[in-house]
């Protein structure tokens, strides 16, 4: 029996924690596309990514046809602090709509950096050390991945830089302060102290920044610096594969009480938490085993697959990473400043991207304040005050239970509760005094972005 049939339960630890992580790309029959090299318009080889990445992590980063990927028994034992995570039946809210479906939810909050980053923070830290670097740069949105990035290379010894995207530097100062906690320097983004970040303020004087401005820095940063490499917390199919531990633990837990979701629902800014949620159910889907509803839901303020195009473009808004074709906005596009600071990514995951493509999943975009209402209407009958990202996914699916209470099917519904919001009090405070607005860009703005895209299919 070859490894690809080999069930993946049998992969499992004693106390039900994967052993491995799973590739979903070696069960996709249309693989998701190189990245490319800008100057040459080719794929990329392992030896020029590894000017930039870790050489293990642009191993898993190639890998379109291994399933699974063994878990170090170290990056193991720093997960048995927090995982496996708990999967939940939100009962009080099945009550309180009066829905005949079932909801369940995966919540990665319940560790320090409060999201499901720190599953792949702690692996590409791992990978640096192990490779004998001294350490890594970083982006981050909202403040999870770097936290998640600081409190990892803290742990291993690492010196981390994290580039912050300059409105959520400036929303959430207590998260960059528990990143310095653990050692991090962070800098708003864009910045003075790298020369794609003064060509971003010049272009675009007063900006509030992007991850895509973030992610500029953070390369520029990494490749000038000896002894250091990049990482990034979202989009990278090396991300989605650690992230699949999230689904993998998921669908043991339901597997082992005979429940089987109807619907699973992730939110989507680059990829990470949707990607390593649906990760097992989808290759189930794949494999022709089972069948399943996928849901992205994405910031109507920056809509990558609902109004973005399937293109190959840059990762980052200063054109400096590999091309990748994805579902995207335009890398020079910069999304309004509302509170959903981890999903103001201007693409998707490649994976993701043609799995959407392919008919396999759907995708729905929202507008932030109905965001907050689902957000306080999950915390006062679950118990959990929710990042407002999260709380994308919490309105799909109470809106899915709405929609089993009118029409009287009883549904499963699975979504991830990727982190807590007791850092996003700021953006609370806003919705409660009504000073928090929506914001959707119009045709012409997304027209004018992607007029910009690079031109290579």
């Amino acid at each position: 029996m070859s490894e690809k049939k080999i069930p993946y339960k049998i992969y499992l630890s004693e106390d039900e924690m994967p052993r491995v992580w799973y590739n979903l790309r070696a069960d996709m029959a249309n693989k998701p596309a190189p990245l490319l090299n800008p100057a040459t318009l080719q794929p990329m080889t392992a030896a020029e990514l590894e000017g930039v990445f870790c050489k293990e992590l642009v191993a898993q980063e190639l890998d379109d046809h291994t399933p699974y990927f063994e878990i170090p028994r170290e990056i193991r034992d720093f997960y048995k602090m927090y995982r496996p995570s708990p999967l939940v039946r939100a009962y009080c809210l099945e009550e309180k709509l009066d829905t005949p479906a079932k909801i369940y939810y995966k919540f990665e909050g319940n560790n320090t950096s409060g999201s499901h980053k720190l599953n792949s923070a702690i692996a590409q830290a791992y990978y640096a050390k192990r490779q004998g670097l001294t350490g890594v740069t970083t982006e981050t949105g909202a403040g999870q991945w770097g936290t998640a990035l600081s409190m990892a290379c803290g742990y291993l010894g690492l010196d981390c830089r994290v580039y912050m995207v300059k409105c959520s530097y400036e929303q959430k100062p207590f998260r960059r302060e528990v990143m310095k906690v653990y050692g991090a320097s962070v800098t708003p983004s864009p910045s003075e102290t790298t020369e794609v970040g003064r060509k971003i303020l010049a272009q675009f004087p007063g900006t509030t920044g992007s991850l895509g401005c973030a992610i500029s820095e953070a390369v520029e940063a990494a490749v000038s610096t000896p002894g250091y490499r990049y990482v990034l917390g979202s989009v990278l199919n090396q991300v989605l594969l650690h992230q699949s531990i999230i689904g993998l633990e998921a669908k043991t837990a339901l597997d082992k009480y005979g429940v089987k979701p109807d619907v699973v629902i992730g939110c989507a800014g680059g990829g990470s938490n949707l990607g390593g949620l649906i990760a097992p159910f989808m290759g189930e889907k794949l494999r022709g085993e089972a069948d399943y509803r996928f849901i992205a839901v994405e910031p109507a303020s920056c809509p990558s697959f609902t109004r973005g195009a399937y293109r190959y473009d840059f990762c980052d808004t200063g054109m400096v990473c590999p091309l990748a074709k994805m579902y995207t906005l335009g890398s020079g596009f910069i999304p309004s400043a509302d509170h959903a600071g981890g999903l103001r990514f201007h693409g998707m995951s490649s994976v993701l991207s043609q799995l959407y493509d392919d008919g396999l999943m759907e995708a729905v975009a929202v507008k932030q304040t109905d965001v907050f209402a689902a957000a306080e209407e999950f915390a006062r009958v679950e118990g959990i005050l929710p990042a407002p990202e999260s709380s994308h996914a919490i309105l799909a699916a109470i809106n899915e239970a709405k929609r089993c209470r009118e029409t009287g099917e009883e549904k499963t519904i699975l979504f991830g509760l990727t982190g807590t919001g007791y850092f996003d009090l700021v953006a609370y405070g806003k919705f409660h005094g009504g000073e928090m607005h929506n914001f959707a860009p119009t045709d012409e703005d997304i027209a004018r972005s992607l007029a910009q895209l690079p031109k290579v299919d």
